[in-house]
């Protein structure tokens, strides 16, 4: 049996038995323990979903050898080089490799830490207990999965002369990077409607927000970008590679893929461009619509300490919003040549890795609840 399938087989068996363990406790002091059931299940399903996908890129990766591969002229040579791919990163330079490490490092770690700080603090002070935050926390649950699907990978890079990444590694790496890209275009859309329903019904906005409704639109934004990264991912690794197998990316990133295929990639291309576009560019007029509505709202009120107020809670999310659609409709909306693919890739630098740094200090310094809730336990810490 696949290690894989295995390893599916028994982590169903460990949520599972977790399942009955938490139904086992009861009221009182087992609530606690509920909740840390939960987070275990949590990382169990991510890695269930991971195994899963790694066994289906396995299933993908031998039907395109029977499908593609010429039988005459296999060789074990072809097989395993058809299995890689070399990621050629950024730079090539030693010096500009190590500089981009500590750059990259520290970018990282600010993001892993600004996030998980965002997620900490709504979580312990209940007048953060609202639908904004409540996406707010998890667009920072996101962001953090979503720069670990490129950024460790792209560190350890860096440090060494050869960079190669499996079939099965890079589509998963892909697929991942994708689902969550695509998530968080969704999820920004939502965040949006939040707003426009506090700031254009604000009588009406704790009976339409209610907490079903918000876990609704979170699991609708989870799903839509799950699905259609499995269109491109899977539509993707069925194409022939029979070219160099040199990614000029420092990911394994869908248009740069496409180039190493020696068949036609236009119809990929179309449901690159209608499918994915469709995601992105109906998450961008949704948005502009909700804000459009909100300007009008905020107009109307008289008084400029009430405007300022309005504006102030839904400021940072539009910055937010400008910068990660910007980058995401510029590097896969827009045709360009071969100098603005270079750009490109810089660019994906910027809504990769970048944007989930970003996010953080904008709303914590932007916000002024978020503000008092920092200020508050800077305070109780320097009391201790």
């Amino acid at each position: 049996m696949d290690f894989n399938l295995l390893g599916i087989i028994c982590l169903m068996a460990n949520i599972k038995k977790h399942d009955k363990e938490c139904f086992a406790h009861d009221n009182g002091p087992g609530i606690m323990d509920s909740n840390a059931i939960s987070g275990n299940d949590l990382y169990l399903i991510v890695q269930l979903i991971t195994l899963t996908l790694q066994s289906l890129f396995k299933m993908l990766f031998v039907f395109r050898i029977f499908t593609h591969l010429n039988l005459k002229s296999w060789s074990e040579k072809n097989l395993t080089h058809e299995e890689e791919f070399i990621l050629l990163g950024l730079v090539r330079a030693p010096l500009s490799q190590m500089v981009l490490f500590v750059i990259f490092s520290a970018i990282y770690v600010l993001t892993i830490t600004g996030n998980l700080m965002i997620i900490v603090i709504i979580k312990q002070e209940y007048h953060l207990h609202k639908p904004m935050y409540f996406f707010l926390a998890n667009l920072s649950f996101l962001e953090i999965f979503y720069t670990s699907t490129i950024t460790p990978n792209g560190l350890r890079n860096l440090l060494q002369d050869s960079i190669t990444i499996s079939f099965v590694g890079c589509f998963t790496q892909m697929f991942f990077f994708a689902a969550l890209a695509s998530s968080e275009c969704v999820l920004l859309t939502v965040m949006a409607y939040d707003r426009y329903i506090a700031i254009c019904q604000p009588l009406f906005y704790s009976t339409r927000m209610n907490p079903s409704l918000c876990v609704q639109l979170l699991c609708l934004s989870w799903g839509c970008g799950f699905l259609n990264s499995l269109v491109h991912t899977v539509y993707t690794a069925m194409l022939p590679f029979c070219k160099d197998h040199l990614i000029r990316h420092f990911f394994c990133d869908l248009l740069s893929l496409l180039k190493l295929s020696c068949k036609d990639t236009y119809p990929n291309e179309l449901v690159a461009t209608f499918v994915g576009g469709s995601v992105v560019i109906s998450g961008l007029m949704l948005t502009l619509l909700s804000y459009i509505n909100i300007l009008k709202a905020v107009l109307r009120i008289r008084s400029e300490k009430g405007r300022q107020k309005a504006f102030s809670t839904c400021g940072s999310h539009l910055i937010v919003v400008t910068i990660f659609f910007g980058t995401i409709i510029v590097t896969y909306l827009l045709p360009g040549s071969d100098s603005a693919n270079e750009q490109k890739k810089v660019l994906s630098v910027m809504y990769g890795v970048m944007t989930p740094l970003i996010n953080p200090i904008i709303y914590s310094f932007r916000n002024a609840d978020f503000q008092k809730a920092i200020n508050k336990r800077i305070s109780q810490r320097r009391l201790r």
